[in-house]
């Protein structure tokens, strides 16, 4: 087996992916922005660890990878992965939206490459044995089915628990039953953290007459895992939290006197194989990889997935309405695919019902804008942000949680703002910037707490496609340059050329990237990217230009 594989994201769940892919003789790069974690990944299985996605994506014995990061972040990862021309396993959910999701889906497909989505269940042996029982007809005809996953955490704040747990369950009901649902309701209950449910019921109802419901809670006692199939014939229960998996129950309904009478017949447990199912998930993704294969759970599936996501949130937000269903993609000409709505107009923020007019942004419940703030169609803005009055955002942008940005700025289109950034008076970010979490915009040189310098503002501008890593810090009164990169952790005290790479403190350039992202090695006046092939020209001020 080649170790051609990078894992990202090494915490909670990841470190499992970092074991079975080592097991399987493939684990090549660790990645992760805990330090300590990455000593002992390295001592442990002997493989390259690095705090930076780049350094595994510009390795060409990299082949594909697998991406365990928190769920705000799976599209940026798997984007960049893709563009890198890198096969990619993506942990559930594929990403936060269906237009998300289908431009990976479409970025896979036109690049030939493997898009899988780590939706396990579909992999465990106890489900491949159920969905066999409902193929042969031994359960008779489907009636109903329910899900429970209940424990007591992990408990998220990018997220509520309707995403992070119940894209296992729709994933597992719809492979079980072959169809889509056509109508779904949901309802919840806040009860830690504003706007963010910890416990949802979601009804789906299917053309064929079959009823699920899902129930999924981090707040409850003990750890419960089970999925109940009832048939015509028999019924069967899928236990996760036991040592046999798999039961079928013979019971049936005797009419007497035209009375229905239940009839108990004994419990027969199902032998199923033993094979962790995370193992099977992964050496199913490494044999796609290999033989260029459509996986069990492609990101097709994943949008299926993210369709009743996005309705059940919809659902969830109106407590509870039934939202009707159409087919997740909608053929178009040419082979390309039309995304059903998503959470960009799913929330009653992003939606003046007064006018009757929608405004397809979303914003979260938890955040809050001020009026007169202009928001461009598609932008998200997360958790516990604060829009200021007078600014005005572009399209297609992602604002992370708690982000502050005001008054009176002005942000290009497609913009990326990580969590824990704020953007006050004075800067500006044309399109396609790139903020990354925690890093700092000043705006007063000589700030004093008892002196008011608001008329003093230093202005800043950052120029389009360039990039600001985590925990950098930008002084107010410079300009960073077109496409240019400021490295993690550095501190910006002039201005920055166009396409520069710097770091450090204070900032200092260290070489030249390419508008793709990919560091370029200048021997000469004239520079090829190896990636993109773009070709770019030293000017005698030492800068960098594009070679139009």
């Amino acid at each position: 087996m080649k170790k051609n594989i990078a894992v990202v994201g090494a915490g909670y769940w990841g470190k499992n992916l970092v074991r079975v892919f080592n097991q399987l003789g493939a684990l090549r790069w660790v990645c992760d922005s805990n330090p300590e974690a990455l000593k002992i990944f390295a001592a442990e299985y002997r493989v390259q660890t690095t705090a930076s996605v780049d350094d595994i994506l510009q390795d060409p014995g990299v082949k594909a990878v697998v991406i365990s990061t928190p769920a705000a972040t799976h599209y940026q990862i798997a984007q960049k992965a893709l563009l890198r021309h890198k096969d990619v396993f993506v942990e559930k959910p594929l990403s936060l939206t269906v237009e998300e999701g289908t431009e990976l889906v479409e970025l896979a497909e036109k690049n030939g490459l493997v898009l899988m989505v780590g939706h396990i269940l579909n992999y465990h042996p106890a489900i491949r044995k159920l969905k066999e029982l409902i193929t042969s007809g031994a359960l008779g005809k489907i009636q109903y089915l329910y899900s429970n996953r209940l424990n007591f955490g992990k408990i998220r704040s990018e997220e509520n628990i309707l995403w992070s747990f119940a894209p296992h369950d729709i994933s597992v009901i719809l492979a079980l039953l072959g169809e889509e649902p056509d109508e779904i309701s949901s309802t919840g209950a806040t009860y830690l953290q504003t706007g963010i449910p910890d416990l949802t019921l979601t009804h789906l109802s299917f053309q064929s007459g079959v009823k699920a419901h899902i129930f999924v809670s981090w707040l409850h006692p003990y750890k419960e895992q089970k999925l109940v199939v009832i048939g015509s014939k028999k019924m069967a229960l899928f236990d996760d939290t036991t040592k046999e998996k798999l039961f079928l129950y013979g019971h049936r309904v005797d009419w007497k006197n035209r009375i229905p009478t239940a009839q108990k017949a004994e419990t027969e447990i199902v032998a199923v194989e033993t094979e962790e199912p995370l193992l099977v998930e992964a050496r199913h993704f490494l044999k796609c990889a290999e033989k260029r294969e459509t996986p069990r759970t492609d990101g097709r599936e994943g949008l299926k997935v993210l369709k009743i996501l996005a309705a059940s949130q919809k659902s969830l937000e109106r407590n509870p309405k039934v939202i009707p269903l159409t087919p997740a993609l909608t053929p178009q000409e040419g082979g390309s695919y039309e995304a059903v709505p998503s959470l960009l107009s799913l929330s009653p923020v992003g939606r003046d019902e007064s006018e009757g007019a929608k405004k397809n942004y979303f914003v979260h419940p938890s955040s809050f804008v001020d009026e007169g703030v202009e928001i461009g169609a598609g932008t998200k803005i997360w958790h516990f942000c604060h829009i200021i009055k007078g600014s005005k955002i572009g399209k297609n942008c992602k604002i992370g949680q708690n982000v502050v940005i005001g008054p009176n700025i002005t942000m290009g289109n497609n913009v990326k703002i990580q969590n824990n950034v704020s953007i006050y008076e004075g800067v500006t970010l044309e399109d396609d910037v790139f903020c990354g979490p925690s890093m700092v915009f000043t705006n007063v040189f000589n700030p004093r707490s008892a002196i008011i310098r608001m008329n003093e503002l230093r202005k800043t501008l950052v120029k389009k496609g360039a990039s600001i890593g985590a925990n950098a810090t930008i002084v107010c009164g410079h300009t960073i340059g077109r496409c240019a990169f400021v490295g993690a952790g550095a501190v910006v005290t002039r201005d920055v050329p166009d396409f520069a790479l710097v770091a450090g403190v204070p900032a200092k350039i260290t070489g030249w990237i390419c508008e793709c992202g990919v560091k370029l090695k200048l021997s000469g006046k004239k520079e090829i990217c190896p990636a993109c092939r773009k070709r770019y020209l030293k000017s005698s001020s030492g800068s960098l230009k594009l070679d139009d």
